[in-house]
């Protein structure tokens, strides 16, 4: 297998990422059924995943925004 490659389960969290999602609690019902994580396990496989060049290759669009969105929080902070 080719290790520049994102694993599944990193493919699927950029896809969940893409999506839109209606009402609350709708994103974190679609990532406990469908990816089998707890909401908090997500987020922290998501911020690894955005400091990653591979996933940054995979889907540049969607990891270039939720850098935008990190870094806008951070200078809120």
């Amino acid at each position: 297998m080719d290790e520049e490659r994102l694993e599944r389960r990193e493919r699927d969290i950029l896809a969940l990422e893409r999506r839109g999602f209606s009402g609350p609690g709708a994103k974190e019902r679609a990532i406990r059924e469908e990816l089998g994580l707890a909401p908090v396990r997500y987020y922290q496989l998501l911020n690894a995943l955005l400091d990653d060049p591979r996933a940054l290759a995979h889907d540049p669009v969607t990891v270039n925004r939720l850098r935008r969105v990190r870094e806008a929080r951070r200078a809120q902070r």
